[in-house]
């Protein structure tokens, strides 16, 4: 059965989706802007805003009561890939053993201008 998953940590959603759902065991979070939830504002350089996406994927998986460990897959979204290494650094932190599968891509343009958007799947 389908859940809607909503963290009041995460910010809220920048159009007509949901942070989140959970169908049978999966989570699917939409795309994560790198936006602040407690201020509203987007960090400045690729490292902040590559950590912000993943806090605030942390903070919907928690809300769903799963965990990063839990993440089997992620699409990263780069307005510049020549940001590719700088976010992998930092992505690296958040994901150290039993990696999920990945893609990134380079996009035009991102919402409210960031850097980047993450989204990904999680299964218990």
């Amino acid at each position: 059965m389908k859940k809607i998953i909503s963290s009041k940590d995460a910010p809220l959603a920048v159009g007509p989706y949901s942070q989140a759902v959970e169908n049978n065991g999966t989570i699917y979070i939409s795309g994560q802007l790198p936006i602040d939830q407690s201020t509203g504002k987007i960090p400045d350089n690729i490292e902040q805003q590559t950590e912000q996406c993943l806090k605030n994927i942390s903070y919907i998986l928690k809300e769903a009561g799963y965990s990063l460990e839990d993440v089997v897959k992620t699409t990263v979204l780069l307005d510049d890939l020549g940001n590719f290494s700088d976010m992998n650094k930092v992505y690296a932190e958040f994901f150290k053993s039993e990696m999920p599968a990945r893609v990134c891509y380079q996009v035009v343009k991102l919402p409210k201008d960031a850097k980047v958007e993450i989204d990904a799947i999680a299964v218990k």
